[in-house]
């Protein structure tokens, strides 16, 4: 007998057949393609008692391998929300390669540099031995890193305090006119250089007026920088909201205004564009009044409401001196001491492809000087190799309230960051930030429901402020029924790993201010991922809204149109009739039916045509007779009511 068929009969495959038989007591060789006879019936007939004995082998493993699991100690690591895998692989002290690995197994694709959520690391943790918890004393540490500008500036002697340039933040609703209100102020054209003609960045500028200097904090203007306007006004003294004369107080008019009440900062309202035709100065001013409590100057408020033309120059000279004169009377809480070490925050931070790392900070207490040490929650982070002020220029060195453009970082910070000058750590090739507002959005932290769908992406931008603003913006977009999930974001170049990834991920990725690199253009001809790239925030938002609006699934609402009593049979088909009536009420047409016997419903169906006077029609009405030609069971009788309705299609906007 063949040994594939002795294995066929006894339900096990040759190969197995091969190994368990010496166990059997039967050595016929490993390579045997055949057996005779009598062996056959042999193995046969003790096979039954040698499978019972593999059974209870089996079970008693399974209860030794139980055994040892439960004895088995989990090593338990605590970690931040959000973690690098480099960084989790360190903590757990497990290879990198087999954490990857693992997140392979549960189909995640990433780098080692790059983060996942705790969610993910408690997953990965129970198969790799790791028990994962939640660091608790994240929120403390953040807290503290965010309060020690103040806790620098309450060290200082008082008698080094000196006075120090004001740092102005300017808000208000889009197109009302802020970037070129500070345009007219530098005498710079900045609104040709940004797409549609709206901010962008985070800028800072300053400039100079009756000898004394002022820095502008330009924050952007469309609602998507909520996050990137918050962190302007919690590092300025003053704001300004623009609110343009022909259009009144609009909603980021109200965010603004909520930004500066939190902020707890002292405001001026410039009322812009008077220029223009339809500029009602008084409207504006009811509507600050009534809908945002601000009660101007000259109405018996204490708000200065300051009329201009930026795009004309007019009034500016006043805002300036107003601007002046509100410094000088907060002038106690805008000191700060030179000869420090120099102390700031990231108002911006990118990754320039000649120069590295690059971030742009607001110097708040002591000088920042070239070849300065920079610190990063006490790790050295890099050296400042040149300075830059707002134009571009070199600078030997920054006093407080001065922005500047610092060379020769080694990582980029975050928008928000503490910087300051010292001895620290040095980095070995890891380096562990506190972030804040950095957390995945919360729909990619949810269990799944049947009921929401999701729409995948993965977001590339230039700098990191313009990713956390297109990430706000996103958020603000969900829905119950459909959610955008981003399933990754970084800075830079779309590259061949986002291609691969988005196709893992079955995501589209939507690139700001980035390219598609030649690399990654050619890949993307052997795979089917979408690849969006826009200059404009909005354009980005406005195309995730209809790829969503896609997704929504229709709703159906029923509508009744009218009855027909049924008086006449004139032809019964297989699957059709011809019958003729009389409508009762409403107006009826070619639609679904019902078919109603003594209120009863009998069957459904579709009238497909109705004929009056031998003439086809397309409806009837009350009181009309009629023949209709009826599609679906032919049991309609004499005395039947025929109900016409229809579905209407509801598509919910988003």
């Amino acid at each position: 007998m063949n040994i594939t068929e002795l294995a066929r009969r006894l339900r096990i495959t040759p190969n197995e057949l091969r190994e368990y038989l010496p166990r059997m007591g039967f050595h016929i060789g490993f390579k045997a393609i055949k057996v005779d006879n009598k062996t056959a019936h042999k193995i046969m007939k003790e096979w039954p008692s040698f499978r019972e004995k593999l059974r209870i082998e089996k079970e008693k493993a399974e209860k030794e391998e139980e055994k040892t699991e439960k004895e088995k100690v989990l090593k338990k690591i605590q970690i931040p929300k959000l973690i690098t895998v480099r960084d989790f692989a360190e903590v757990a002290q497990i290879p990198v390669n087999k954490v990857l690995s693992e997140l392979m197994k549960n189909g995640i694709f990433t780098s080692i540099n790059e983060k996942i959520d705790i969610d993910t690391a408690m997953i990965i943790g129970e198969n790799l031995d790791v028990e994962v918890l939640e660091k608790e004393d994240q929120e403390e540490e953040a807290g503290s890193e965010e309060g020690k500008i103040n806790k620098v500036l309450e060290k200082e002697s008082q008698d080094k305090l000196q006075e120090r340039a004001p740092v102005i933040v300017v808000m208000g609703h889009v197109d009302h006119g802020k970037t070129k209100l500070l345009d007219t102020i530098r005498k710079t054209n900045v609104v040709a250089g940004e797409h549609g003609g709206i901010t962008q960045h985070i800028g800072a500028y300053q400039i100079e007026r009756n000898d004394r200097s002022i820095t502008f904090i330009d924050t952007p203007g469309h609602e998507a920088f909520t996050a990137m306007r918050s962190r302007g006004a919690k590092i300025a003294d003053v704001a300004i909201l623009v609110v343009a004369a022909d259009d009144g107080v609009k909603p980021q008019t109200v965010e603004a205004y909520k930004i500066i009440q939190a902020a707890g900062i002292p405001f001026i309202v410039a009322i812009n564009k008077m220029d223009k035709e339809g500029a009602d100065i008084n409207r504006v001013k009811q509507e600050l009044s009534t809908q945002l409590n601000i009660i101007p100057e000259d109405w018996g408020g204490k708000i200065v409401c300051v009329p201009i033309s930026a795009l004309k120059g007019e009034g500016i000279e006043d805002i300036l001196d107003t601007i002046l004169l509100l410094t000088d009377t907060e002038a106690k809480n805008m000191k700060a001491n030179p000869e420090s070490q120099a102390i700031g925050t990231v108002i911006e931070s990118h990754v320039d492809k000649n120069s590295g790392p690059v971030a742009t900070i607001l110097v708040q207490n002591g000088t920042l000087k070239i070849g300065d040490q920079l610190c990063l929650q006490e790790k050295m982070i890099g050296k400042a190799r040149s300075l830059k002020d707002y134009n571009g220029q070199d600078i030997e060195a920054a006093t407080p309230s001065t922005p500047v453009k610092i060379i020769g970082l080694k990582i980029a910070p975050t928008v928000g960051d503490i910087i300051e000058v010292g001895e620290g750590e040095r980095i070995k090739g890891k380096f562990k930030m506190v972030k804040r507002q950095t957390t995945l959005p919360a729909q990619t932290q949810e269990s799944d429901s049947d009921n929401i769908k999701h729409f995948n992406i993965i977001i590339k931008s230039d700098v990191l402020g313009s990713a956390e603003a297109v990430e706000e913006s996103l958020m603000k977009i969900n829905t119950e029924e459909v959610k955008v999930k981003i399933v990754n974001k970084g800075l830079g170049n779309i590259i061949e790993g986002d291609i691969d990834r988005a196709e893992a991920a079955n995501a589209e990725i939507v690139g700001f201010n980035v390219k598609v690199n030649p690399a990654a253009e050619t890949l993307l001809r052997e795979k089917d991922v979408k690849v969006h790239t826009f200059n404009i925030i909005y354009d980005l938002i406005a195309y995730v809204r209809e790829e969503m609006q896609k997704l929504v699934t229709p709703k159906f609402e029923r509508i009744d149109l009218g009855r027909l009593k049924v008086l006449a049979i004139f032809k019964t088909g297989d699957s059709d009739q011809i019958v003729g009536g009389k409508v009762l009420d409403g107006t009826i047409k070619a639609s679904k039916v019902e078919i109603y016997r003594d209120k009863e419903l009998i069957t459904t169906g579709e009238v497909e045509k109705i004929q009056s006077g031998k003439e086809d029609v397309n409806e009837a009405s009350k009181d009309q007779e009629c023949g209709i030609s009826f599609k679906g069971n032919p049991v309609i009788q004499e005395g039947d009511i025929i109900n016409f309705y229809e579905n209407k299609e509801i598509i919910n906007k988003l």
